[in-house]
């Protein structure tokens, strides 16, 4: 069976980075792993995403890529 790895990698400032966590968390938690890494105001936003194959991988991160789009367009229309 193949598997398929993927990781997505954010950078930018805390308050927006846990935004776009709390962004992404609700949608499908079992299909990927993500988390705020690093000190201060500075952080990256990692998610992986591993799967029996390369369609379900890229469903999946066209979801959270949607997802964390909409969340920055909202983000943005607030600053």
């Amino acid at each position: 069976m193949t598997k398929a790895k993927v990781s997505v990698i954010w950078r930018g400032s805390r308050g927006r980075g846990s935004a776009l966590l709390a962004a992404i968390c609700p949608d499908d938690p079992d299909d990927f792993h993500a988390e705020l890494v690093g000190e201060g105001d500075s952080v990256e936003l990692k998610i992986s995403i591993e799967s029996g194959g390369l369609g379900q991988s890229r469903a999946t991160v066209d979801d959270i890529l949607a997802c964390l789009s909409a969340a920055e367009s909202g983000l943005d229309s607030i600053e």
